[in-house]
């Protein structure tokens, strides 16, 4: 169940519209994509917490009654499939029961693996012509 709040104007609010153990579990989820991508800015988009990089999408992130949902688009849940395959909601979803541990380490790399794709491959890795 999402928060009471219709709309809140930031993620600030948006975290202070649920249960203190739900609000800890959201602030650590934010920490850990700010410390993964310091460069990513927080918005709220779909009225969820949103990190955003050079203005493209990176993730979302939402708390619900029984789990807390993340969004890293399709791309970011191909790529590490075997380590989700627990964590599975549907394409581009991944949900961790508020009830087990979440797992941050996985939330970092699935950053940074995002952060890598929206800008762009370093000129090294570039095949020339």
């Amino acid at each position: 169940m999402k928060s009471n709040q219709s709309d809140p104007k930031n993620i600030d609010e948006y975290i202070a519209g649920f249960p203190p153990n739900v609000q800890d579990i959201l602030q650590k989820i934010r920490l850990t994509i700010r410390k993964a991508v310091p460069d990513a800015e927080e918005t709220m988009s779909y009225k969820i917490p949103t990190f955003t990089l050079n203005g493209k999408y990176l993730i979302y992130f939402a708390a619900y009654k029984n789990h807390i949902g993340l969004y890293p688009a399709p791309t970011g849940i191909e790529k590490f499939k075997q380590a989700l395959d627990e964590y599975g909601g549907g394409k581009g979803t991944l949900k961790f029961p508020l009830d087990e541990p979440i797992p941050y380490s996985l939330i970092t790399r699935i950053v940074k693996f995002r952060a890598k794709e929206n800008l762009g491959r370093p000129k090294a890795n570039r095949k020339k012509k």
